[in-house]
């Protein structure tokens, strides 16, 4: 349902840090997007962490190495469901706590970006085909306000 990707350069988070964030990136999107906290949920979350040496990021460009700057950039891949302006910029904030609090900042550096990007219905591949959000209402992960909020923002794609 959702991958983070968390880009940073190379040594900025400790593994004590990424264990933090595995849990708390997940539930700054997972509580939005399902409706509660439904650890049942979870496992349709990833979190993938990128270190990149210094020299292959650029920042006003000029390399991160030769510059003294607090880089990150996160990328937040959706299925389409309910995600009015709202709900997105709930994440959004959601996030950056979530980094700022496991990094131990008082708050994000500029530098740290976060893409959010809703993946259109019909366009998710899992499970060893084509995946839309309606297959997962049903579950019992939604809420019952999500449930029909996705149906509502989402008609169901005709999958083959």
């Amino acid at each position: 349902m959702t991958v983070i990707t968390v880009n940073t350069p190379a040594g900025r988070i400790t593994l004590e840090q990424r264990r933090e964030l595995a849990t708390t990136l997940t539930d700054a999107v997972l509580v939005p997007e399902v409706g509660a906290q439904v650890d049942g949920a979870r496992e349709g979350f990833q979190v993938h962490f990128v270190e990149r040496a210094l020299d292959s990021i650029a920042i006003g460009g000029k390399l991160v190495s030769d510059r003294s700057v607090d880089v990150m950039q996160i990328d937040v891949a959706v299925m389409a469901g309910d995600w009015r302006q709202s709900v997105r910029s709930e994440v959004i904030t959601r996030l950056f706590a979530a980094l700022s609090t496991a990094l131990g900042v008082a708050e994000p550096s500029p530098a740290w970006w976060i893409n959010f990007r809703i993946i259109e219905e019909g366009s998710w591949g899992s499970r060893g085909g084509v995946l839309s959000i309606h297959h997962l209402l049903g579950q019992g992960i939604f809420t019952e306000e999500k449930t029909s909020a996705i149906r509502s923002a989402t008609p169901p794609a005709q999958l083959s």
